[in-house]
Parts: C-alpha cells; sequence; structure tokens
C-alpha cells in the first residue's frame, strides 16, 4: 500500500514530521517497507528559460537553444523537441546529471556538429510520464536556476507500507490516518462526504441475481459529462504510487480505490444494453478484460452484465467492451459489494490480480456503499461536469458489527502490560469501536473491521497503540546446571543429513509444501487438496518432495546454472500420514567440458545411486545389507531406475532418472536424475549411538581381480553380494571396475570384472590361502551363474 505524505495530511491534521510519521506506522503494526521523495531523485534538474531558438545547421529537425540556467553565461544546447522556443521555462539537466527515463548520465558532446552542454527534458525523461512529444514548458514565469521538484510541488514523499490480510480498514488511506490519529500524532478529519441529490429518475436498471456473491449493488447515471485529463494534483499522486493516470474518470476510480479503500466502477452507458445486473456466469461465457486477455468463466464466478454480454469480474476487473473513453458523454457508476471468499476463490482460478480484488477479498467496508457512490458522483461533477440521476439501491450490504464482552483487567493478564480504564476507552473510540462499560464492557466493532472476533482481539487493539514496547520481557524459567539435550533421534538424523548433503556438494531447497493438482497426478496423486488455497498451483499437499524440486531445478536451468544439485528435507502427505523424506535432483552437467575429458559429461542413474548410498550410510542404515530391486514408482525411467531396500518389503530409497516425458513437461535438458530416501523406513540402531572410531589395520590388504561371464539379466549387485559372502571376514570390499559385451563373448551374455580387497588380521596370507580364498569367490559367482572368463 502506497501513499503520500500530503495524501496522508489530507485526512490526518498534523504537525508530526515525516520520521515520526514513520515511526508511528510501525508501532501501530504498519511495517514500512520504504521511503522515497521524488524530489531526492529530481534534485539535479533546474528551471531554465530558452532565450534564443535558431535552426541547426546540419539538420532540419534539431535546433540550437541559448539557455539561462541561472549560473552564470547562458549555455548552448541541441534540442529536437518541437515545441522548444524563445521565452519558454522548462527543466535544464547540466552535464553529469543521471537522467532516469533514458538511463544515460549526461555529458557535453556534439551532435551534427554542433556542441551541447545538458539538454531540456520531456516529462517521460523525469519519469513523470509518458509524455514525450516536447519538452516541459511551465506555466509563468518561475524563477531561474529554482529546483524543478520545488516550482511543480514535487517534494512529497511517498510511503510505502505492509498491509497484513486482517488490516482491510487499512488498505485506503483514511483508514491508516485513522490510526495514527488513535496514536496521537495528529487528528482524524471530518471525513463527510455531501450527499448529491439527483434530478432524474436512473434510466437503466439494475439489480443483483446473486445475492450470494454480490449482496448489494447500487448505482447511479450521470448524463454530459467530459471526460479529459484529471487535475494535475491527481494525476501526480497517482503517478507517484505507481499508477498511470488514464482520465479523469479512470482516475476517480483509481483514487478513491486508494483514498477509502473502496474499488468502483464506471461503464460508458452507451455502450451498455438493458439491464445491468450481477449474476453467475454461464458455463462458456467469457469476457475481454481492461488488460486485454480473455477469460473463460464458470457458474461459481460473479460477474456484472447487460442483456447481451458479460461486462466485469465481478470486484476483480472489468470488461474492455464497456470502458469508458474520450467520447464518452453518460456513465454508470457501479458501487457493489461482493463477498470476500467469491473474490478470492475466482482471482485465483483466473490467476488475475488487481487492486480491486487485493481489496474485496479482504472484505471492504459495506457501511461505506452510498458514501463511496456519493464521493465518487461529487467528484465527477467537479471534474467532468454532468447531471446525476437518482441512486438504485440493489439489495443490502451485510451489516458488519461484532460485538465483544470485555473486561480492561484482561490487557495484563494476557500482555502483562498496564493500561488505565479510561485510556483503553479513549483509544477504542479513536480506532471507531463503540464502548460501553460497566462491569463488563460491551464493545461493537466498527462496520471496517471485520477481524474482529474476541475480547483477545480487543486486547492487541489496545496493546498496538499503546506500545508493543511496553510489554515487559520476562524469561522463561530454567534449570540449574547444564542443559540436557533435546534433541530427538530424528532430529539428529536430520541434521546429519543436511550436513552430509552440503559435505557432498549438494545445495538445500525449501520448496512449498503445496503444489499443483496437475504435478501431484504426475507423481502418484495427492490424497488431501485445500478447498480455498491462496493459490491455485499451491492447492494439493504434495505425495512426493521432487514436483518441488525438479521445478526449482528448471527454475534455475532457465536462469543459467550449468550444474544442478539440490535436496530438500521434508515431508510427504500420503493417506496413511507424513512421512519424512530426503529427495534430490541432479541436472544439467556433472563434469563441464575439459581438454582433457572431451565433451560434457550429464548425471545419469548411477550418479542418483552413488548419492543414495552415501546419504543412507551417513543416516546410519546398513547399506551393506541394502539391495537394488526393479519396479520404481512410474515416474522414473523405466529402465534407468530401481528400489534400494533390505527386503521387497522394506524399502529405504528409489532412485534413477527422471521419466523424459516428465524431463520434457519441466521443460529440462538431458538426462535428469532423481531419488527419494525414506527416512522412516530406516531401522533404528539397536544400543545406543556411539561415536564411531577408526583404527588402521596393521597389515596391508591383498587385491585380486577377476572376470566373470555371466547371462546380460544377472545384477552386478547380486554377483558383488556372493563374492562378498564367499570369505566374508577376510574380503572387505569388492566393486565393479569393468563390464565388457563383444567380440568373444557369446551374444546375450556380459563379462563382468571386479576387485575383491582382502584384509588379513594376525599375519599376512600364504599363497595357499590366497589361493583358497579365489577359490571360494569363483564357487560363489558360479552359484548365482558367473562363469570364470578364461
Amino acid at each position: 500500500m502506497k501513499f503520500t505524505l500530503s495524501w496522508l495530511k489530507d485526512h490526518l491534521d498534523t504537525t508530526a514530521s515525516l520520521e515520526e510519521i514513520v515511526l508511528g506506522l510501525t508501532r501501530v503494526g504498519l511495517e514500512v517497507e520504504g521511503v522515497d521523495n521524488p524530489a531526492d531523485r529530481l534534485a539535479p534538474f533546474r528551471v531554465a528559460k530558452i532565450l534564443e531558438a535558431a535552426p541547426h545547421p546540419q539538420a532540419d529537425k534539431l535546433q540550437v537553444l541559448k539557455v539561462d540556467t541561472g549560473t552564470g553565461e547562458p549555455l548552448q544546447v541541441v534540442c529536437g523537441a518541437p515545441n522548444a522556443r524563445t521565452g519558454l521555462y522548462g527543466v535544464f539537466a547540466a552535464p553529469g546529471t543521471y537522467v532516469p527515463g533514458i538511463d544515460v548520465t549526461l555529458k557535453v558532446a556534439a551532435i551534427r556538429g554542433v556542441e551541447s552542454h545538458g539538454m531540456m527534458c520531456s516529462e517521460r525523461e523525469l519519469e513523470l510520464s509518458d509524455a514525450h512529444t516536447g519538452i516541459i514548458d511551465l506555466a509563468g514565469e518561475p524563477a531561474v536556476g529554482t529546483p524543478f521538484a520545488e516550482v511543480l510541488g514535487l517534494d512529497d514523499p511517498v510511503i510505502e507500507v505492509a498491509v497484513t490480510p486482517n488490516r482491510q480498514d487499512c488498505m485506503g488511506v483514511r483508514g491508516i490516518a485513522r490510526d495514527l490519529a488513535a496514536l496521537g500524532l495528529g487528528t482524524l478529519t471530518a471525513g463527510t462526504i455531501e450527499a448529491i441529490e439527483g434530478g432524474y429518475d436512473c434510466p437503466i436498471e439494475i439489480r443483483t441475481d446473486d445475492p450470494e456473491g454480490c449482496p448489494a449493488f447500487f448505482g447511479r447515471v450521470v448524463r454530459g459529462v467530459k471526460n479529459g485529463p484529471s487535475p494535475t494534483w491527481l494525476q501526480q499522486r497517482l503517478t507517484a504510487i505507481g499508477l498511470r493516470p488514464i482520465s479523469a474518470l479512470v482516475d476517480i476510480t483509481n483514487f478513491i480505490t486508494f483514498d477509502r479503500g473502496r474499488p468502483l466502477h464506471v461503464y460508458d452507458l452507451a455502450k451498455l444494453s438493458g439491464a445491468v445486473v450481477a449474476r453467475r456466469a454461464a458455463d462458456g461465457e467469457s469476457v475481454v478484460a481492461l488488460n486485454g486477455k480473455t477469460y473463460a468463466l464458470d457458474p461459481e464466478m460473479t460477474v456484472i452484465a447487460d442483456a447481451r454480454e458479460v461486462h466485469d469480474i465481478a470486484g476483480i476487473m472489468g470488461g474492455e467492451h464497456s470502458g469508458v473513453e474520450a467520447e464518452t458523454t453518460d456513465i454508470l457508476i457501479e458501487c457493489a459489494y461482493f463477498t470476500p471468499h467469491r473474490i478470492g476463490r475466482t482471482g485465483r482460478a483466473l490467476g488475475l490480480t488487481s487492486d480491486a480484488r487485493a481489496r474485496f477479498e479482504r472484505g471492504v467496508d459495506p457501511a461505506f456503499l452510498e458514501g463511496g457512490l456519493q464521493l465518487a458522483t461529487r467528484m465527477v461533477r467537479e471534474f467532468c461536469g454532468g447531471d446525476p440521476s437518482r441512486e438504485l439501491r440493489a439489495g443490502q450490504p451485510p451489516k458488519i458489527a461484532p460485538q465483544v464482552d470485555y473486561t480492561p483487567d484482561l490487557t495484563q493478564r494476557l500482555t502483562g502490560v498496564t493500561v488505565d480504564p479510561a485510556k483503553q476507552a479513549e483509544i477504542l473510540a479513536a480506532l471507531g469501536f463503540m464502548v460501553e462499560t460497566g462491569d463488563t464492557w460491551r464493545i461493537t466493532a466498527p462496520s471496517w473491521r471485520r477481524d474482529v472476533d474476541g475480547a483477545a482481539d480487543i486486547v492487541e487493539e489496545v496493546v498496538r497503540i499503546s506500545g508493543f514496547d511496553a510489554i515487559p520481557s520476562t524469561p522463561l524459567a530454567r534449570a540449574e546446571g547444564v542443559a540436557k539435550p533435546t534433541a530427538t533421534p530424528v532430529q539428529l538424523t536430520e541434521r546429519t543429513l543436511r550436513r552430509a548433503a552440503a559435505a557432498r556438494g549438494l545445495d538445500e531447497a525449501v520448496t512449498w509444501s503445496f503444489i499443483a493438482p496437475q504435478d501431484a497426478e504426475s507423481f502418484g496423486g495427492g490424497v488431501f487438496a485445500l478447498e480455498n488455497p491462496i493459490s491455485a498451483d499451491l492447492a494439493v499437499m504434495r505425495p512426493s518432495l521432487l514436483p518441488g524440486l525438479v521445478a526449482a531445478a528448471q527454475r534455475n536451468s532457465d536462469r543459467g546454472a550449468a550444474s544442478i544439485r539440490l535436496f530438500e528435507l521434508g515431508r510427504r502427505y500420503l493417506g496413511e500420514g507424513e512421512r519424512l523424506t530426503l529427495g534430490l535432483v541432479l541436472a544439467g552437467a556433472r563434469q563441464e567440458k575439459d581438454w582433457r575429458d572431451g565433451a560434457a559429461k550429464g548425471f545419469d542413474v548411477f550418479d542418483a545411486k552413488a548419492e543414495v548410498l552415501a546419504l543412507l550410510a551417513a543416516a546410519g542404515a546398513p547399506v551393506e545389507r541394502a539391495q537394488a530391486f526393479k519396479g520404481a514408482s512410474e515416474w522414473y525411467h523405466p529402465g534407468r531406475s530401481a528400489k534400494l531396500g533390505l527386503g521387497p518389503k522394506t524399502i529405504l530409497a528409489e532412485f534413477g532418472e527422471l521419466h523424459p516425458r516428465l524431463a520434457r513437461a519441466f521443460d529440462l535438458q538431458g538426462r535428469v536424475a532423481v531419488a527419494e530416501i525414506f527416512l522412516d523406513a530406516i531401522p533404528a540402531p539397536r544400543g545406543k549411538r556411539g561415536r564411531a572410531v577408526y583404527s588402521p589395520p596393521a597389515l596391508q590388504a591383498v587385491t585380486r581381480d577377476f572376470a566373470f561371464v555371466a547371462d546380460k539379466a544377472l545384477a552386478a549387485d547380486t554377483l558383488l553380494r556372493a563374492v562378498q559372502k564367499a570369505e566374508p571376514k577376510r574380503i572387505t570390499a569388492v566393486r565393479l571396475f569393468d563390464l565388457f559385451e563383444g567380440a568373444g563373448i557369446e551374444p546375450g551374455k556380459r563379462s563382468l570384472a571386479i576387485r575383491a580387497t582382502l584384509q588379513p588380521d594376525e599375519r599376512s596370507f600364504t599363497e595357499e590361502e590366497l589361493s583358497a580364498i579365489a577359490g571360494k569367490i569363483v564357487e560363489a559367482a558360479r552359484a548365482v551363474g558367473g562363469e570364470l572368463r578364461e
């Protein structure tokens, strides 16, 4: 929410400084996100007068100006603006000045052979508007050399505050001023709006056929308006908060949206046909909104339509067809109340945000429909003229005035802050609450505070105005002595895994626990879906960590990341409960192109397996007993994936390459290695956890290489396990170092070369012992289908 200091002072009669106001906003719970004064950026720009304008000798569209800048001798400036003329007062930028609209720092330069010492500026070059057909032409005779911002009244700081969802009243400048007045920084102005009686009956029917989505629809016609530019002060305020002035009629509705937190809409009466009705959309209907996009509607959405077509996505954005233009002479002003949850659901379904939606889905003041319509009518008459009709009121806005029973001592009991009851009553009255005192107070919240629900909310109002800093700091009781460790075994495992993953070069990611429904379907389908999600893309609780990680990988890839190694430790949400899981994704280049190794190399299934085994070992899982099984989930590549478990019923992890279909859907190039480790499946360690102690063996190990020929169907892991078990006390490691198919090997078979590490204990191996162990290895391999290669 943005507003200028002068705008705030329209509603707050105050002598407080900008610094005091900023501190006051923070005190009342409106976090100040920034303060920006346009005058600071425009400080180098000064008023200058053109003393002479002569044609450029080398260019028909350029002029050579002599400009009085108030600093001494006139300067020569080359200018291409068609309105540059002798006697014009404009805005001058000297060499060395940064011009924000063109992102250029000026310097003395020759333009078509004529030296130019600075420039005369247009509004667009100073980011005041989009006007750039000519330089700024100041009215009157301002003093030459005066700061331009001072002459135009632009020394008006812009304040931006963050408004929490429960403070719908502060989505307008008047609500913010009310809080500051309650704080004691000034007096809230009266803010009364004089009623304007119409001179004739409204010539168009207004009604609401959807009382659930639009309980109240007020409106009136104004004939004979002249829609030109809005006043300069209004354009400056809208520009200051980032809105583009369009025309007087449109600017009025934007101003009231931010001034009072009350969105309105203005229709061109000539473009309407028959009654204007708030109703549910019909299947197949669509509307072209003011942003030029077409939106498909459904019966869960409220729209404003006439007898011919839909003109407005109710409470969110008006339609393009019925918008006012420069030629508009007759208008219909709409001021309606829309149900917050309907607006929120429609906005999420359409993926459409607007200033109106931000206010209606929080809940606008239902008691300000009449006031909003009268304010809009008064401003239309003041800026555009016209003759208003009498008002039409369809339906009734809801009566929102929560009542709460309250005792003043509750403030002290809940917060430890003692506030005098008389002061509490004063604060509440200043905020618009009605207070009936007695043994138990009866407090009625104002219509603009639909967030008030109980006595604790009243305490919050009292304390935020009296000062959160008055809440005493009370340390929690602590037992004497050294605190005992409080981390659970699961928490210790999580901590260990995070460190282990980071040590292996993986970057930790934190993604949403909610994902889009289509992503959930691609990864097994979500069980739990939100009825009222904050976004359509965050509607289903994730059944897997991979959708979020793959999406994160895609975003990093789009931004030029060459090698992506991400992991996340979080929970999957399944029908049987939450499951603690570690997910990882490896995408892009595992090894970049190098003069020693040639082309870049990507990730594959074996990279995922290596990470899984290392992390399982760090978590204390018995990886030496883990076996690979076929049948990984459908989102893995069917031929490049596996499950890892202690048996078919105790699956510790799934790993492999992402199915190519999903890789394409996420717009990821090349192979993408992914895995999930199911931490809740890791068996608890037996006995107490102890710190691992490593003692190097006293004797040197011996290695022996073997090559076995086996059917392709034989998994290398099966062969390695068989060899390991041949002499488990002496064979400390077995690994595969070569795989060969081709000449000399029968079709359907392949050669598997392994290296076994043999570790002696009390004395070195004799040749006879080594031969005996080798024999056992060959026999163990033969038992699973491997024959020693000759």
